[in-house]
This record gives C-alpha cells, structure tokens and sequence, in this order.
C-alpha cells in the first residue's frame, strides 16, 4: 500500500522520544524487564510492550514476496496488514500524548523499513509514556477522532479493547501469512519469555 498517514515528530512534543538512543529497528528483539510493582498503567504497557515484541518477531525477516503475499484477491497482503498496523500504533500513541486522529488523513509514501520502524517507535514511546503516568492519566488519554465535519471520543477503556488488542489480532493474522507465503515465524523466539532463545 502506497499511501499511509503523515505522522506528527514526536520528538518534537514529548521527551521521552529524545531520550531514546537506541535505533527503533532494535526495539522489542526481547521485551523489557518487568515493571517492579502491579499498577493500571504498567499493567496497559506491558500489554503494549507485547505487542511490540510480537509484531517485532513477525516482522522480522519478511521478503519482497512475503510482503506482496495475500492468500485470496478480496484479502489484505502482508505488507497492507502491516499498513493498518502502523496506523493503529499511531491511534495508540495520539491517545497517550492527547492528539486527536485526524481524517481524512494526508497521504505519505514510506518504504518497509521505514514503516516498520515507526511502528515500532510508536509502541515503545507508548509504553514508556504509560510507565511513567498514574492511573489517573488514564483518564485524560481518551481516542479522539477528528474529520471537518464532527469529532468523536472515546475513553481509554476503548483503546484497551479497541486498537491495542485489534493490533495484536492483525500481527497474528501476519504470522499466519508468512506461514502460508513459506516463510515462517522464527520457531526460537518464546511469547511466553519475550525471548529469543539462541
């Protein structure tokens, strides 16, 4: 798919995203350490921590192929899977830095690496801005969607069971795919440790 959502500089706006050093290519290859204590916010990151270490592994490795492989014409390809992917990430970062989702959206092309990277920078800016927030943040990270003519808004329970879990489904739907395009989910990495083991 040619054409995805401009996104906003996030650097620009939070500092968590300056703080960051690491390429977003090398985040979730294993998921972070466990938060020390069970609160509302860890609890929704380390949820998003999982999906990034997921779409992390099914990301991982696809070739042109793979990414053009649709298993039906009515259906998505791996590559448009992962469009809408990235487009969800953006939901989930707008909501914990209080943007609104603007429609319509103003097109941008962007390579593979350059989508997957900022999927993957969306997800780690989210969890760490929700690591470092109260419960009562919560409150305030509502899913805002914008068009010329009304706006809607959604409280965060919504992204819970909204776009954070519809992300999850769509990166087992790409497992499913490279699967089927021959080219397979790596059998070392474990959901279960958020490790790979070599």
């Amino acid at each position: 798919m040619k054409y995805l959502l401009v996104f906003l500089f996030i650097s620009s706006i939070h500092p968590f995203a300056n703080a960051q050093k690491v390429n977003p290519i090398d985040y979730y290859y294993q998921i972070p350490e466990t938060p020390t204590e069970y609160t509302a916010t860890n609890t929704v990151a380390r949820m998003v921590d999982g999906l990034g270490f997921r779409y992390y592994w099914a990301s991982e490795g696809l070739r042109p192929e793979d990414l053009a492989y649709k298993p039906s014409e009515e259906a998505r390809t791996i590559e448009e899977t992962l469009d809408h992917i990235l487009s969800l990430s953006t939901v989930i970062i707008n909501s914990v830095t209080n943007r609104p989702n603007v429609r319509p959206v103003e097109a941008v092309e962007l390579t593979y690496e350059e989508k997957r990277a900022k999927t993957l920078d969306n997800i780690k800016q989210s969890s760490e801005i929700l690591k470092n927030s109260s419960a009562k943040d919560l409150e305030s990270f509502n899913l805002v969607f914008q068009s010329p003519k009304n706006t809607s808004e959604y409280p965060f329970w919504n992204q819970i069971n909204g776009p954070i879990s519809d992300a999850i489904w769509h990166v087992g739907q790409v497992v499913s795919l490279r699967r089927s395009a021959g080219n397979p989910f790596d059998s070392k990495v474990s959901l279960l440790s958020g490790k790979r083991r070599d």
